[in-house]
């Protein structure tokens, strides 16, 4: 690619990646016009990138963002201003983001979410219970999208006859990620208005749950305010799922584009983990087979930690960091940055980088050293990371093992990207397999 390449195409959304390696190499600090009409920097090289999500001096508040207010609008999740859902981590700074964060941060501690993989498992059979007898599925509305829907919903503690609502509201989100904003701001505000009913109720009944934790620590001097309880609790579904529904739809997506990686993913499930002296314990196969569904993920299989990450990297869930503005003017991979300026961080990119990855456009189950931005760096680091590998894991190894045939299903040219600025992520993802019986 010689010149200057267009972004924000439909082209460019089906693969960014030769787009960004000329960025690097050419305009590794890039001014652009977003769609929404906003320009900002985008950032795409790996220590450039690394060294920006850590800077203090770039700020998550969008009250800091040197544009008229009615572009304001455009730089963050659609409604959520109007439905007063602004103040949460993705949105605010220290000294109010140490507090909020510390709060909530409990939640996702690596013993809390080693506690929920049993539901995570239950989920991830269930699921595909649902089309493994009919020989054909779309894996990102059929599994992929409803996974991490049903495990945050369970997380913060919304009844299970109200999580199908939820699904409907998530489900308007994603679709029109890249469309119209009525639709994302309408399913914001029922999304409030059902939080703010929830959050009351768990005040009345607390439970073993996120949402009751919250209000517990503002009962407690912590000053959470009723706003901010809801918006953490609206942030953490809405961060919550859709990496994990590009994670899984993404990951399934680049294995079976990669066979022979997939093939030796496959082979460490089903018999590296007794060889490798980690086999399941007996009483996990017994309930596992009482049920009628293959075990899930042992723990501690080291192939498949490595190729969640390996796939957090080639082709991650979030292409974008995102917005951060600058307080005062600075310089970022040698380009001056005025105060007011809206700043990107290219994950995707960062992640692409020569100067840090060996054969950086080569997936690699194995790599080593493998230090992604998949999930950020610094302050801004993904919270829920721990519990969104644990559903990725989960979700790829229980899939590769029941249905060891899994195939694309139509050409991969036919398939379609979803055109929101932030995620990457399939539209649909068609496969085909011999039925199972259930």
């Amino acid at each position: 690619m010689s010149t200057r390449p267009e972004l924000f195409t439909w082209e460019f959304a089906t693969d960014p990646y030769p787009a960004y390696a000329w960025l690097r190499e050419h305009e590794p600090v890039h001014r652009t016009r977003l769609p929404s009409g906003v320009e900002a920097w985008l950032v795409t090289r790996y220590a450039d990138a690394r060294q920006a999500l850590a800077d203090q001096r770039l700020s998550k508040n969008p009250a800091h963002h040197d544009e008229p207010a009615h572009a304001k609008g455009k730089t963050g999740i659609p409604g959520e201003r109007k439905a007063e859902l602004m103040t949460h981590l993705l949105n605010i700074d220290p000294p109010d983001h140490t507090r909020l964060r510390r709060l909530v941060s409990k939640a996702f501690t690596p013993r809390v979410v080693a506690e929920f993989a049993p539901r995570v498992q239950e989920l991830t059979d269930r699921l595909i219970d649902g089309f493994a007898e009919k020989g054909e599925a779309d894996l990102i509305h059929e599994f992929a999208f409803p996974l991490p829907i049903y495990a945050i919903c369970d997380m913060l503690g919304v009844p299970r006859e109200d999580q199908d609502d939820f699904r409907d509201w998530a489900g308007m989100m994603i679709r029109h990620g890249g469309g119209p904003r009525g639709g994302v701001a309408r399913s914001v505000k029922k999304m409030r208005s059902y939080l703010a009913e929830l959050i009351h109720r768990k005040r009345e009944e607390p439970g073993d749950d996120l949402i009751s934790g919250l209000i517990r620590a503002s009962d407690h001097g912590e000053h959470l305010t009723e706003n901010e309880a809801a918006a953490m609790a609206f942030i953490l579904l809405f961060a919550g799922f859709e990496t994990t529904v590009n994670l899984i739809g993404n990951g399934v997506y680049a294995l079976l584009r990669n066979p022979e990686q997939r093939e030796r993913l496959q082979h460490s499930l089903t018999v590296g983990d007794s060889e490798a002296g980690n086999p399941l314990p007996a009483t996990a196969v017994e309930a596992a087979s009482s049920r009628g569904v293959t075990p899930g993920p042992p723990a501690g299989n080291p192939l498949l930690e490595t190729a969640v990450e390996e796939l957090l990297r080639y082709d991650g869930p979030v292409e974008l960091a995102t917005w951060r503005f600058a307080t005062e003017p600075l310089t970022i991979g040698g380009q001056r940055i005025a105060a007011g300026d809206p700043v990107l961080v290219v994950l995707a990119a960062a992640n692409r980088d020569p100067e840090r990855f060996d054969e950086p456009d080569t997936l690699d189950l194995t790599r080593r050293d493998n230090q992604h931005l998949g999930y950020g760096h610094g302050i801004h680091y993904c919270l829920g990371a721990p519990l969104a590998r644990l559903e990725g894991q989960t979700a790829l190894a229980t899939l590769l093992r029941r249905l060891p045939d899994l195939r694309l299903a139509g050409d991969p040219a036919d398939l379609r990207w979803r055109g929101g600025l932030i995620m990457r992520g399939l539209r649909t993802l068609p496969v085909e397999f011999a039925p199972r019986q259930i």
